[in-house]
């Protein structure tokens, strides 16, 4: 069979998965082709969660609306990848020109880009491994974060639910760590369900 061969073609097409990944990411999507590194919880993320928020609180001033820790990093007991998720509310974040070159100009690269989804934007950072998701003011996903943070911080049993649904999913061999994510969707929802209810 040639290149040419179009079940060939097929074999190698890329994923809908991947083709969503390389529209929201800005320049070269970063493959793991591997497991999940997961790390036991440790105390030294929040005090790097503070260093990295003076610093964006810095950049910004009055632009930063919210600023939360949020993520696996920010609940005491859960295992993580050691990478700080950040939450920043802006006005709007679909008007890239208020907040993006100061922050880029301060060594942050603007690396997700998905007006689809709540205009969501993503920085990575200087010189701490973060995530920092930006939303604008009043977007549903922002409680949603904030919830299921919380209800995870004072539930023990989701927590723990949380925390075997990682360990299982990271052992297994992923493309990219966006794929891991999504396979978590269902047991996130069922927990951020409850924690509305609760």
């Amino acid at each position: 069979m040639s290149d040419s061969d179009p079940a060939v073609a097929a074999a190698h097409a890329p994923s809908s998965s991947e083709l969503r990944i390389r529209e929201a990411t800005i320049g070269e999507p970063q493959r793991i082709d591997g497991p999940i590194e997961l790390h036991q919880y440790n105390a030294e993320w929040p005090r790097l969660y503070a260093v990295e928020a003076a610093r964006v609180l810095g950049v910004l001033g009055t632009r930063v609306l919210l600023l939360e820790h949020g993520g696996s990093t920010s609940v005491p007991g859960l295992p993580a990848k050691p990478i700080i998720d950040m939450l920043l509310v802006v006005a709007d974040s679909s008007a890239e020109e208020d907040y993006v070159p100061p922050m880029e100009r301060a060594g942050y690269v603007l690396r997700i880009r998905e007006p689809d989804w709540y205009e969501h934007r993503l920085f990575k950072g200087p010189d701490a491994n973060i995530n920092l998701h930006v939303f604008s003011a009043g977007c549903v996903e922002i409680d949603r974060m904030l919830r299921f943070r919380d209800h995870l911080r004072s539930h023990s049993e989701d927590r723990d639910l949380y925390s075997r649904t990682k360990h299982e999913l990271a052992a297994r061999r992923w493309n990219y760590v966006q794929e891991y994510a999504d396979a978590k969707t269902e047991v996130v929802e069922a927990i951020i369900a409850r924690a509305i209810r609760s």
